[in-house]
């Protein structure tokens, strides 16, 4: 008989049984103290568990928080040559593509060390509001840079990021906070729309808000404001258009619409009859003019040819009073081309 037997047949029939015979093997037996142990040492990765996802819908709510947040836009007018100008009216900035617009950022408190700001385009519609604001495919095919796919660009910092969230893909912009320069009360960020917004295949005419927070390094918003963007080749026409027109619509008067060239009507038989023929001296000379624009020339075309036939039938009438015959027929009782006997 072995040890192994021997230990068994002198162990009693109780509840500690087995806890002496667990004890009394041998270490290399009596392994799952370190399984249990190995265990315990190991952690799992939990970042994508507290983590939590991006929101599909970006809030749009201006959000000063304790930091008092602010944005303030310089002063343009709405002259034709400006490149960028903002309404205060309608809280809309206008600009022209690829140009700079300085955003003027304001703090009533510092925010903690590291605070970043972000920068990203939503679309302002119900309809569209799911849909990801991207770049035209034929501005970024023009443009050779890493970042060409991204609508909204910074300016005049080394420190900017370029970023997509991977749950949503809307994409943004960021860089660090910077505290004022002495003397001044504000920071300057230096913001371009890279897409007209009338670009097939891009915004199509669809409004978009451009969304900017300050953030903590986490990614934490301590402020947050928006604004509307049109980019147009005219921001200071368009802009003075949509302030007329929001001052009409709360008057109840009629909203300006674009300016459209219509064609020259033409002029009726009647009207036509009005119009005096030069003197008899001028009637052969012939004049060139030069029309711009195919449709005013086909509209003065028909008046022309209008005019000519006008002249024409005034002449036969001229000749069927003076008892002429008109060009192809004879007078009654004319034998002048008869035979003779």
């Amino acid at each position: 008989m072995d040890a192994d037997e021997q230990v068994f047949e002198s162990l009693p029939l109780s509840q500690d049984s087995f806890q002496v015979l667990w004890d009394s093997l041998e270490p290399e037996l009596n392994g799952f103290d370190h399984l249990f142990s190995f265990a315990s040492d190991v952690s799992l990765p939990t970042d994508n568990l507290l983590t939590p996802a991006a929101s599909t819908v970006p809030t749009t709510s201006d959000y000063p928080g304790e930091n008092g947040f602010q944005l303030r836009f310089q002063k343009s007018g709405t002259a034709k040559s400006v490149t960028s100008t903002f309404s205060t009216v309608i809280n809309k900035l206008y600009c022209q593509l690829a140009k700079t617009c300085p955003v003027e950022v304001l703090v009533e408190k510092e925010p903690p060390q590291g605070a970043i700001l972000r920068a990203t385009a939503v679309y302002k519609k119900t309809e569209h509001v799911a849909e990801v604001v991207r770049r035209c495919p034929h501005h970024q095919q023009e443009d050779g840079k890493a970042e060409s796919v991204h609508l909204i660009r910074v300016e005049g910092s080394q420190r900017v990021q370029y970023m997509e969230d991977p749950n949503t893909k809307r994409q943004s912009v960021t860089l660090p906070y910077e505290p004022p320069q002495l003397g001044s009360a504000h920071t300057t960020l230096l913001l371009n729309f890279m897409c007209n917004s009338s670009c097939m295949g891009g915004m199509n005419r669809r409004p978009i808000l451009a969304i900017l927070t300050l953030e903590t390094p986490e990614g934490q918003v301590l402020g947050r404001r928006c604004f509307e963007v049109r980019v147009c080749a005219c921001p200071g026409r368009d802009r003075k258009i949509e302030e007329e027109n929001v001052s009409k619509a709360q008057s109840g008067a009629n909203p300006t619409k674009k300016r459209k060239s219509t064609p020259t009507p033409v002029p009726s038989v009647a009207q036509a009859k009005k119009i005096k023929f030069a003197s008899s001296a001028d009637e052969d000379e012939v004049f060139v003019l030069q029309v711009r624009g195919r449709e005013r020339y086909e509209t003065l075309k028909k008046i022309n040819a209008g005019l000519e036939l006008l002249e024409k039938s005034q002449v036969r009438s001229k000749r069927e009073v003076a008892g002429e015959p008109s060009r192809g027929k004879r007078r009654c009782g004319d034998k002048s081309d008869e035979g003779t006997d």
